[in-house]
């Protein structure tokens, strides 16, 4: 089994070069903190193996996910390095590659988004690029599928073996040149390792990686540590450092050839000035996600979903009814399906369309560039509260789903910062809390929906600054890492990628339909149909009203009544998709439309906001908070959220119900 190991400089469509190699599919953003993890798939008919490592601008990691990257080429042996990068920022990219050269195995140049470079008026002379750096070099564009079956040949066909090893060897200073020969021999003859392994951890150790002078000390690979204080005291790192730029200058001048531009650069520089600037680019991101809400819950998605849940809570329902009869299904059974099942689970399928406009609306923002201007015009929001606008990409990624906005938090410098970033993270909205929102925002709200959305999204923002900024203060940050952000040029979406993304981030919401919401449904109608005395036909003598009605007092003075809603919010820990299908089932309805009329009767319009507020803030389910457990390595930290969550959730929706009661 051949494995290719695919690394470069994160936005360099390493992953869209992924997924086309592999006919597979992962989350392309186009930005920043998208890969934290490697990913691993195979090219098809071949026992070729492709591992997509996170994106790092060098081997000396600085973050949890580059040192994903560092330590795969540690541990693991891979067979070919598959280098993607950005063709139009070769002089910034070529610093890895030249690192993964030294590495000495054999490397593939993949020159991607080639289309860009050709844009900006230049391109480069492929032969003499692989001449002057010893490797295979390829040109892509992955996003057209440009250069993809050639690359995939080039792995496919050619044997491993065949495959020139890389023997680039830098014309690095005398001093530094001659310690590299000397440690390199030592380990050679002391440690048994290859030779081109050897001068390879020889130059990071000198290059202060920390990674490798940890594998040094592990290892006591003393022609290293013994010499660390003398590489250290003479500067070897800046002048490695400066002896690689001289060297990717001086190919990109002998390989530059001039060809006639386009005005695409010009075009891209035009809509920063206006979406980046600094009094109009954050009208113009409210600007934007308010459109995308008119879109998922006014134009199309809501209409899409009265259709569906029509045909569920009629035809459906009715013929599955009359079927189970006809079988002669027990009463039961019949119910625990039609009521239970079929009312739970579909009553959230229903909302799939308004789910799907929104992902699609997500991903044209990814797919076009837009994301990565997003996280450089909230940054001067984020400084205020001691991040930046790095912490807000994971809080974005969050409003798909809380578990991989946490992790993305990874790619964040220092502890503290990430620490805060992961305890805020839960606040954003995720899209399992949309069906509840939609059902209340259609009930109370019909002339409205996309702006109390909206509101709702931004209030989940407001109070995750608010505790990023208390945090800041409890924690002593006092030193701000610098945010650094590549801003893609804009591209037109493309429709495969729109869909494809689309899919990939909607169908985690239909398998939990066939999963955690099915379970629990069920669960749910068990609890509402059985009490202390068995089967109960009185729904308020059942375990779901006890647990309800026993803690009614406590949720009266946030405007909740209805020990039902009380019940449905403990199944929404499970997770918060569970919340809409219990309603349904403790409401006894299959249907969209009378579940609304019935809130109608039970919540008023700041009673049911307030509702909302607690939806968005309370207990994150238990895959966030296994999520932060995992990513803080502690327990602690896990047990704090689900407590602090819901003592923010009660105040802020005490507030908003006993302030707004004494105006509405």
């Amino acid at each position: 089994m051949t494995t290719v190991a695919l690394m470069g400089n994160p936005n360099t469509g390493k992953t869209t070069l992924f997924n086309q190699l592999t006919d597979s599919y992962a989350y392309v953003g186009n930005w920043t903190g998208v890969t934290v993890e490697k990913k691993m798939g195979s090219i098809k008919h071949t026992e070729i193996v492709v591992v997509d490592l996170p994106g790092i601008y060098s081997l000396n990691p600085i973050t949890k996910d580059e040192s994903v990257a560092i330590n795969y080429l540690l541990q693991n042996d891979a067979d070919v390095i598959l280098n993607v990068t950005n063709a139009n920022q070769l002089k910034r990219n070529l610093l890895l590659s030249i690192e993964l050269l030294e590495f000495g195995k054999p490397v593939i140049l993949a020159l991607n988004m080639i289309d860009d470079l050709k844009r900006s008026g230049i391109y480069y002379d492929i032969k003499t690029l692989a001449d002057k750096l010893g490797c295979v070099v390829k040109t892509t564009n992955a996003r057209n599928h440009d250069g993809i079956e050639q690359l995939r040949e080039e792995i496919k066909n050619v044997p491993v073996e065949n495959l020139p090893h890389t023997n680039l060897d830098l014309n690095y200073p005398s001093e530094i040149k001659a310690e590299i020969n000397k440690a390199t021999k030592s380990l050679v003859d002391n440690y048994q390792i290859s030779e081109h392994f050897a001068s390879w951890l020889t130059i990071q150790f000198m290059n202060k990686n920390k990674v490798v002078r940890q594998y040094a000390l592990k290892n006591d690979f003393k022609p290293l540590l013994d010499k660390a204080d003398m590489f250290d005291k003479n500067e070897f790192e800046e002048k490695i450092f400066q002896t690689r730029l001289s060297f990717i200058e001086e190919t990109l001048n002998e390989a530059r050839e001039n060809i006639s531009s386009t005005s695409n650069v010009e075009i891209t520089s035009k809509i920063d000035k206006v979406v980046t600037n600094p009094i109009l680019g954050l009208p113009i991101f409210i600007a934007i996600f308010y459109l995308m809400f008119k879109l998922s819950f006014d134009w199309i998605g809501t209409p899409l979903s009265d259709q569906l849940n029509a045909f569920l809570s009629g035809p459906i329902s009715h013929y599955s009814d009359i079927f189970l009869k006809n079988i002669g299904a027990l009463p039961f059974l019949r119910s625990l399906i039609v009521d239970g099942i079929i009312a739970g689970v579909g009553g959230v399928l229903t909302f799939i369309p308004q789910i799907m406009v929104l992902f699609a609306c997500i991903s044209i923002l990814e797919d076009s560039g837009y994301m990565a201007r997003a996280a450089l015009v909230t940054d001067r929001v984020m400084q205020a509260i001691g991040l930046n606008g790095k912490a807000f990409i994971p809080l974005i990624i969050g409003f798909g789903c809380n578990v991989t906005g946490i992790m993305a938090a990874r790619t964040i410098e220092q502890p503290k910062e990430r620490l805060i970033t992961t305890l805020i993270s839960p606040f954003m909205s995720c899209s399992a809390r949309l069906p509840i929102y939609s059902l209340f925002v259609a009930a109370f709200f019909p002339k409205n929906q996309a702006l109390i959305v909206l509101s709702i999204y931004f209030l989940g923002i407001i109070v995750a600054l608010a505790m990023a900024k208390f945090y800041q203060l409890i924690f002593h940050v006092k030193e701000n890492t610098v945010f650094i952000v590549e801003l893609p040029q804009y591209h037109l979406p493309r429709f495969d990628i729109i869909w494809r993304g689309t899919w990939d981030k909607s169908k985690g919401f239909v398998r939990k339909a066939g999963t955690i919401i099915f379970a629990g449904t069920v669960l749910i109608w068990l609890l509402s149909n059985f009490g202390p005395s068995g089967f109960v036909t009185n729904i308020d003598k059942s375990f779901s009203a006890i647990l309800g009605q026993f803690l009614l007092p406590l949720f009266v003075p946030i405007g909740i009544t209805s020990w039902e809603a009380i019940s449905a919010l403990f199944t929404g820990i499970l997770a918060k998709e569970v919340i809409s299908s219990s309603m349904m089932v403790l409401f006894h309805t299959t249907s969209q439309t009378t579940l609304i009329a019935t809130f109608g009767q039970l919540f008023t319009p700041i009673s049911a906001y307030a509702l909302l507020v607690f939806i968005l803030l309370y207990v994150p389910c238990f895959a966030t908070i296994g999520t932060i457990k995992s990513e803080t390595g502690s327990t602690k930290w896990a047990v704090y959220s689900v407590f602090s969550s819901i003592l923010i959730a009660y105040a802020l929706s005490f507030i908003i119900f006993q302030v707004g009661s004494l105006f509405l």
